[in-house]
């Protein structure tokens, strides 16, 4: 009875070690968790992805299978994806999308696809280095108002680099949203990437020793923004 008991505490102490991101904000209104985000695999275990070649790098539901509702979103305004808690694990996070042939709740996300609108680095100097990423539990950009009208995948990582120094010991946080933008332009997004395929674990941003020597600069991995 005790070796289960401990099992389960330990357990209980992993999740709460972790997080997700399960919600999206529209218009300043929370959807509700798993509303309109795909459930991802951890929703139980909170526990991150670590290898970058994994398909679950994309959206993490290879076991659920899951799809979302997809909501309304206009063009040139803010969407929000909220943690079911501070995301207090130091690290950065980027912010994708990917426009679906079709609809997005039918749409795995293969493919070069995927475009970057939203960052938030690490800042170093040499001396320190903070994480405006971390210790927040919600991340919000604006959706470019030259985006095209249509449907959409919203992708979040939050990738937590206090074990970073090694190969493989970044750990992303990750969930996919399903939008509809509306009243959009003709913009061209780019540059496209896949993902998996954006990583391969070597980047500066990602293997990186973030306590001694504390780094001068940081590197953001992925491609550069666009923002229309």
């Amino acid at each position: 009875m005790k070796s289960v008991f401990a099992v389960v505490l330990s357990l209980a102490s992993l999740a709460a070690c972790h997080y997700t991101f399960p919600t999206l904000i529209v218009n300043g209104a929370p959807s509700g968790e798993w509303v309109n985000i795909r459930r991802t695999n951890n929703y139980n275990t909170q526990a991150p992805v670590t290898d970058v070649t994994s398909q679950d790098l994309r959206c993490y539901t290879s076991e659920t299978r899951a799809t979302a509702t997809t909501v309304d979103v206009a063009a040139g305004s803010q969407l929000g994806i909220k943690a079911n808690g501070n995301a207090y694990h130091q690290g950065v996070a980027n912010i994708y999308m990917a426009k679906a042939p079709s609809t997005a709740a039918g749409w795995d996300g293969s493919g070069n696809v995927w475009f970057k609108v939203h960052e938030v680095p690490a800042i170093a100097n040499g001396q320190t280095i903070t994480f405006p990423g971390s210790n927040v539990d919600t991340f919000t950009f604006t959706i470019p108002r030259s985006l095209p009208s249509g449907e959409y995948l919203v992708r979040i990582e939050q990738i937590a680099l206090h074990s970073a120094s090694s190969f493989g010991g970044a750990q992303f946080y990750i969930s996919c949203a399903q939008v509809r933008v509306t009243g959009g332009g003709n913009g061209t997004p780019g540059p496209l990437v896949s993902i998996p395929g954006v990583y391969n674990g070597n980047e500066p941003g990602i293997k990186i020793n973030i306590y001694w020597p504390i780094p001068t600069t940081y590197v953001q991995p992925g491609p550069a923004v666009w923002r229309g």
